[in-house]
């Protein structure tokens, strides 16, 4: 790869890219008739996509084709009839990678923009309003558009924040369970990061100065920051909903352990970064994508032969980092149960525990497990310990009966990082092929859903499909409705259906409501400099049927 860092090798290097709860989700058997199979809602993707009109510079979004669905037979014959015969055994919606971020925190690393302009997002901003917007819209929802079953409950599988923040888990927690929050920090009054600086390097939109953003076409939106740090309102989920940690959620950045205390004086002292050479941003980059570099020495380096260019802002404690202890306790907090369950799948036994694994009664003969595959030595990588895998292994054959759905954040392909854990250095860690080797051995496994890589991905496994997501922070911005149906005919069917937030296709720039910044988050996250274009996915990756085998 080119040693200048491009956005996607940039988010990929830094993280972008307890047992059972026992408590039962109310899900009837839905008989599903041949109309209820072929039923699309004006909320999916399947009905219509955000597409760009234009073919250059900044592009504006509108109302585009939506996205046919697609069966796929890699594991499983799609047999006559099917259709009249199914009954819905499950139905939820994956939230994954919605990075709700507080983008003043000095933890931050908008200066590897030196390096490539691709290496910082112009919507970081507004991920506050494009998290609630999507909340609106699974709650308009309310059936699986394939089987018209209910849908009984979110599962988030991670980097629900950014900087392993403790400001930020709060606004991730009130968003969720419903109230209303303040996307600020430092200084209760100002704005304080990159996008007032001056600096040309970043979209300065309440200026005339002529960023590079500029120049490619950004417009010149006076408010727009006052607007982005305004108090938020949630609604929070008409439905239940379970947490799984992602990288982002535990480490530094996404990438660094907890060695040392630089990362949390940086995180909640008064000292900002805002730009370094390119050289050394370079440098940064090489450090992560060849690592490990669990502690983050080169980029502590790097900060500290510049720190004398850093700025002056306004420190705030509530930006301390958490431990698994905190997370799970805030999870537990009941200030934050909304809809339910009480924890959100984490438990009193998680919390004495410090472990984030756990599993949850999805339905009558459905069993979910969570799994952190968050590796605590460090790494945006991910992987999972022997005590891990030997826990998942008995949970799976208690569940033998079960049809078992695995939820984790990282997708096999993306866990090789086996730095071992500070707290158990001689716990083994394991890598993704490893653990898809567990989850072959057990018959009852249906499906492996992730997110991490930002990306549609779908990969038939022997007897089972891993469904990978893409984000709520880069284009497209998506979450996945889930449904699982008895075919009664051997097979099962899992579809999957992507929906977008429940903002405009179309931006007014002129609107800064609530729902504006919401529909402008989209729009600036298409255009976003440097964005892989291919996201997406294939159809396949998208809006599914995906056959397999009744076991």
């Amino acid at each position: 790869m080119d040693p200048v860092l491009s956005r996607r090798a940039f988010l990929l290097t830094s993280g972008m890219t307890a047992a059972g709860l026992g408590l039962e989700i109310a899900l009837a058997s839905t008989p599903a008739t041949s109309s209820t199979t072929t039923t699309t809602t004006t909320a999916t993707t399947v009905h219509t996509v955000a597409s760009p009109r234009g073919a250059a510079g900044y592009r504006r979004l509108a109302d585009g084709p939506g996205w046919r669905r697609v069966t796929r037979t890699e594991l499983a014959e799609a047999k006559k009839g099917r259709a009249e015969r199914r009954t819905a055994l499950a139905c939820f919606v994956q939230f994954t990678d919605l990075h709700i971020t507080d983008v003043q925190s000095p933890q931050r690393y908008e200066f590897l923009r030196t390096g490539a302009v691709s290496a910082w997002r112009p919507q970081e901003a507004l991920t506050a309003a494009g998290a609630v917007s999507l909340i609106e819209q699974v709650n308009t929802l309310r059936y699986g558009p394939a089987t018209r079953a209910p849908i009984g409950f979110v599962m988030t599988t991670g980097d629900n924040t950014d900087n392993n923040s403790r400001i930020e888990l709060e606004w991730f927690l009130t968003a969720m369970t419903g109230g209303r929050f303040t996307p600020n920090s430092g200084d209760p009054s100002a704005y304080e990061g990159v996008q007032d600086s001056g600096l040309g390097l970043y979209w300065q939109p309440g200026s005339g100065v002529r960023d590079i953003d500029k120049r490619a076409g950004f417009p010149r939106l006076d408010g727009f920051l006052e607007a982005a740090i305004r108090e938020v309102s949630s609604p929070g989920l008409a439905v239940p909903w379970y947490s799984t940690i992602g990288n982002h959620d535990q480490l530094f950045g996404g990438a660094y352990s907890a060695a040392g205390g630089f990362f949390a004086d940086l995180a909640t002292g008064s000292r900002k970064l805002f730009t370094l050479p390119a050289s050394e941003a370079a440098a940064v980059y090489r450090a992560l994508r060849q690592g490990p570099d669990p502690t983050g020495a080169r980029l502590r380096e790097a900060w500290k032969r510049y720190k004398a260019k850093a700025r002056t802002v306004t420190a705030d404690e509530r930006r301390a980092p958490l431990s698994p202890h905190d997370y799970i306790a805030a999870h537990l907090d009941p200030a934050y149960t909304g809809a339910g369950p009480v924890g959100h799948g984490y438990t009193r036994d998680n919390l004495d525990s410090g472990r984030l694994d756990y599993s949850f009664r999805i339905a009558d003969g459905v069993v979910g497990i969570s799994l952190d595959t968050t590796d605590r030595g460090g790494d945006y990588r991910g992987s999972v310990g022997s005590r891990q895998l030997a826990w998942l292994e008995r949970t799976l054959k208690t569940h033998a009966d079960d049809i078992a759905l695995i939820f984790s954040h990282h997708p096999s392909w993306a866990m090789t990082n086996l730095v071992p854990d500070p707290a158990r250095p001689h716990d083994k860690r394991h890598s993704g092929q490893e653990l898809l080797a567990v989850l072959k051995k057990h018959r009852n496994v249906a499906a492996w859903i992730n997110g991490h890589s930002h990306r549609n991905k779908i990969v038939p496994h022997g007897g089972f499909w891993e469904v990978s997501t893409a984000s709520h922070v880069d284009y497209p911005q998506l979450a996945r409705v889930i449904e699982l149906a008895d075919n009664h005919d051997g097979t099962l069917s899992l579809f999957t259906t992507l929906v977008e937030s429940a903002a405009p296709h179309r931006t007014d720039l002129t609107d800064l409501s609530q729902n504006g910044l919401a529909a402008l988050y989209r729009e600036l996250s298409f255009n976003a400099p440097g964005l892989e274009s291919a996201l997406a996915g294939l159809p396949g990756d998208r809006n599914t049927e995906l056959l397999l085998k009744r076991r």
